[in-house]
């Protein structure tokens, strides 16, 4: 009897982990256009090697993590531009993903919150105040990762063609340096600028943009 019964758990949740839709998938559903989060993307991995490398170790299977939320951090456009960061927490959670477990699920859906707006808080935000100290540091620094991905690319103009980080261990300073696509036209980062707030606190350093 007990055996049938878990037959009967494994079957259905064998059923609704196929119902779960990759990040890939979730974003062509609510998208029309996905240049602006696959150039995300693409910094956000860029910086997130270069950090792991020379700022503060972290494991690969973070890297995923941040790969998933860089692609739908604007989800919530579906539904609204007022508070469309919150939108694609809910969708994220709402949904699943099938590359990942549920609380790996609940972690993106937290990074993609975080891209903009207010910066997490364990005493107000439901959700990051279920996750342990190790979990919070996670999206702190992920999200911190996204922000200036995601402000670097602001324009939607993919204009940013390399990045790389020189870092002063001593000093704790990260300059963040940045090939342009154009040589000749330096993009306005001043929102990347403005968004490196949750990256100095995450990473516990001071962040210099550089262009050559």
């Amino acid at each position: 009897m007990i055996s049938e019964i878990l037959s009967v758990i494994q079957f259905f949740a064998k059923i609704y982990i196929s119902m779960k839709l990759s990040a890939n998938e979730i974003l062509n559903k609510f998208s029309k256009n996905d240049t602006h989060p696959q150039e995300v993307k693409k910094l956000a991995l860029m910086l997130f090697d270069e950090t792991s490398l020379k700022v503060h170790e972290m494991k690969p299977k973070y890297r995923d993590y941040l790969e998933a939320a860089a692609l739908l951090h604007d989800i919530g456009y579906f539904v609204d531009a007022k508070g469309h960061n919150k939108h694609s927490m809910r969708m994220v959670l709402e949904h699943g993903l099938s590359e990942f477990t549920e609380q790996e699920t609940k972690i993106i859906a937290c990074i993609c919150r975080y891209h903009r707006g207010s910066l997490p808080d364990k005493e107000e935000h439901e959700i990051y105040n279920t996750f342990d100290k190790k979990e919070r540091k996670i999206v702190k620094r992920l999200s911190g990762i996204l922000k200036i991905a995601d402000g670097l690319e602001k324009g939607h103009l993919n204009l940013i063609k390399e990045l790389y980080i020189d870092y002063d261990e001593q000093n704790k300073i990260a300059e963040i340096i940045l090939t342009p696509n154009i040589s000749e036209y330096l993009p306005d980062i001043t929102d990347a600028i403005r968004k490196r707030d949750l990256y100095e606190i995450a990473f516990k350093c001071q962040t210099i943009f550089k262009f050559v």
